[in-house]
């Protein structure tokens, strides 16, 4: 144990020394390793980090939730067919009561509307405000998180009570302070309506979808009476079961719409069934290609960096020479020989990655200040940078440390 803690230590000492002596071209050599470790590192965390962001604003879209909707979601056709979608019907409020009759798989249906307005408050007025109509399984569809207040009852649902929540930034907007909103009366197209709570602050979505902080949710009926549903972007919003795939969830809904609507077998849907899954799929694909450029790059770097190592490992094994006859001569193995110039070259190449990660630490600090979501380096990424130094550190020494192990003690020693 003592023998290998003293190969380690007397390796990482000769690496501190190599750089002591030759600043400059130890400095240049890493430099690659520096550049490659910084590339990969700095792509992951960023890709990391937004592929989080953009995971949470999938699932506040809801989770094992297919939209029913006229039109397709997520379609990267250049020749997107609006000119077909725009024929076909909207979701019907009555289409809601069917499915939950007529579905096995599903948990909670729920039926939705919306529509732009302006919001008073004494002589406050927001414009522009988006006014959603929801049923009573919206909450159970997809998660709405009230922070001050409560949610709306059953009994508001039923009886089309002239009620609402506000989101965040339009309490704000309002009242300056928020949790002061609760209970407030204000007033949506001349009627008056009774703020019973106000949703958390939801931030900045990168996939669209629901954007509750500049928003209010009241009962689809009592919104539905001063909006034309027709015109209000409806939607259906079916949950599956925990159990449930969401491949067998959009079977059967595609048989109880076609079954809804009287379509012949031969006649193609009019409705689409928009499954969450499938976009969550393809944001994974795109942020698999940003991973595979990152990895092109830093692989480059890595490879000039590699060869910047090696060259020194090269240059030291010459310079050492008599040093390591002397070592042979006393008893030092080749295997010892071997594993202090491979961890020189490691501690090297380890040094180098960690002026890329202190780099990058510094980049994703700058980039959280300005990007509308934090960027971090996850205890994964730090782990594979560590491997990729120890890896290419061993990969640039391998060779120049077993011309080390070999050399002639006799030979090595008369070597100036």
């Amino acid at each position: 144990m003592l023998t290998v803690i003293y190969i380690v230590w007397n390796s990482f000492k000769m690496a501190l020394q190599e750089l002591r002596n030759n600043k400059l071209r130890t400095f240049l050599s890493l430099f690659g390793i520096t550049i490659g470790i910084f590339c990969i590192i700095g792509v992951l965390a960023t890709v990391e980090s937004l592929q989080e962001k953009i995971q949470t604003d999938m699932k506040s879209l809801g989770t094992n939730t297919i939209y029913i909707d006229k039109w397709e979601y997520g379609n990267d056709d250049n020749e997107y067919p609006w000119w077909k979608y725009v024929k076909r019907p909207y979701p019907k409020f009555r289409e809601m009561e069917a499915i939950k009759s007529r579905s096995e798989l599903a948990s909670a249906v729920c039926y939705s509307i919306s529509g732009n307005t302006n919001l008073e408050f004494k002589d406050n007025v927001l414009s522009g405000i988006t006014c959603y109509g929801v049923t009573e399984d919206f909450n159970s569809v997809l998660t709405v998180n009230i922070q001050f207040g409560r949610y709306l009852t059953e009994s508001e649902f039923t009886h089309a009570s002239p009620v609402i929540l506000l989101g965040y930034t339009n309490a704000a907007n309002l009242f300056v302070n928020p949790e002061r909103g609760v209970g407030q009366n204000v007033k949506l197209k001349g009627k008056t309506l009774k703020v019973v709570g106000i949703i958390k602050k939801q931030g900045q979505s990168f996939v669209g979808g629901w954007q509750f902080d500049e928003s209010i949710i009241s009962p689809y009926k009592f919104v539905a009476s001063m909006f034309n549903v027709e015109e209000s972007s409806p939607v259906l919003m079916v949950k599956g079961k925990e159990s449930v795939a969401s491949v067998a969830l959009v079977d059967e809904l595609r048989g109880i719409m076609r079954s809804i609507h009287t379509l012949s077998p031969r006649e193609e849907d009019d409705f689409a069934l928009n499954d969450i899954n499938m976009l969550s799929e393809q944001m994974n694909k795109m942020f698999g290609s940003v991973n595979l450029g990152g990895w092109a790059i830093a692989g480059l770097s890595l490879l000039v960096g590699a060869f910047g190592v090696a060259n020194i490992m090269f240059v030291t094994v010459r310079e050492r020479t008599s040093q390591i006859g002397l070592k042979k001569a006393i008893g030092a193995k080749s295997s010892t020989i071997l594993t202090e110039f491979l961890l020189e070259s490691a501690f090297l190449c380890l040094l180098g990655g960690f002026i890329g990660l202190v780099l990058v630490f510094i980049l994703t600090k700058a980039l959280s200040a300005v990007m509308p979501f934090p960027i971090h380096i996850s205890a994964n990424t730090l782990t594979l940078a560590i491997s990729i130094c120890l890896i290419v550190g061993v990969l640039a020494g391998i060779i120049p440390a077993s011309i080390a192990a070999k050399m002639n003690p006799v030979v090595a020693i008369r070597t100036k």
